[in-house]
């Protein structure tokens, strides 16, 4: 029978994706036009830099997480290989490492040896892959999933501060992709808290804050350079 519980750590691969893209992505944005807008740039300046923006912020978010992720798996794939090896080469020692690694977490010796010797029966590189190296398939590296979730997430967070833009009125356009902005940042903060189980006003406020502080730096940083374009 397969084992039905649900745990919240089966969602952290893409929650971590996800969270991470789509709150770059407004922030990332947002301080961007909030930059461009502190140096008194025009709307079209603005809606501008926000889309080059988004389209040079979604690539470069697909390209370092499927790179990253990429060398997770090659590094995961490396160890099976070498594991797969000494399976062949090692049968008695691989079964002593297994023993050693069961005696470890707490097993008497002699079960420890049996239940080695069962799952090295049963199945021994996903004995060896699971128990000495720490490699299951739900927690084993996907770099395209990564890459394609970071990247679809950032756009999709990005989308807000442009869609403030196209909409509201040029008059106290600032304050407005701040209060969008800031919101949707919270709202995102405490969905993925709540998803992974953690406080959600923490998370909420953590996001919250780091948002505000990017935003308001690089518009501190517009207004002081004063660049128009």
């Amino acid at each position: 029978m397969r084992h039905r519980e649900g745990h919240r750590s089966h969602h952290s691969g893409w929650l971590r994706a996800a969270v991470l893209g789509a709150n770059d992505g407004i922030i990332s944005t947002a301080s961007l036009m909030m930059g461009i807008a502190a140096a008194e740039a025009d709307t079209s300046a603005i809606l501008l830099a926000g889309a080059a923006g988004l389209v040079a912020g979604a690539m470069s978010m697909a390209a370092g997480e499927y790179v990253s992720v990429r060398s997770q798996a090659d590094t995961e794939a490396a160890d099976l290989a070498r594991e797969i090896h000494e399976l062949e080469n090692d049968v008695a020692g691989e079964l002593r490492e297994l023993e050693e690694i069961y005696v470890a977490r707490g097993l008497e010796r002699s079960l420890a040896h049996e239940v080695a010797k069962q799952l090295t029966a049963h199945d021994a590189l996903g004995a060896h892959a699971r128990d000495e190296l720490g490699i299951t398939d739900m927690f084993s590296a996907r770099p395209l999933q990564a890459a394609l979730t970071s990247a679809g997430t950032f756009a999709v967070g990005a989308l807000i501060p442009l869609l403030v833009v196209l909409f509201h009125p040029a008059q106290y356009l600032s304050f407005a992709i701040v209060s969008f902005s800031l919101i949707a940042l919270v709202l995102l903060g405490g969905l993925a808290a709540k998803v992974g189980g953690a406080n959600t006003f923490v998370g909420a406020a953590r996001v919250g804050f780091w948002g505000a502080a990017a935003m308001a730096l690089t518009a501190a940083a517009g207004h002081l350079f004063g660049v128009v374009l």
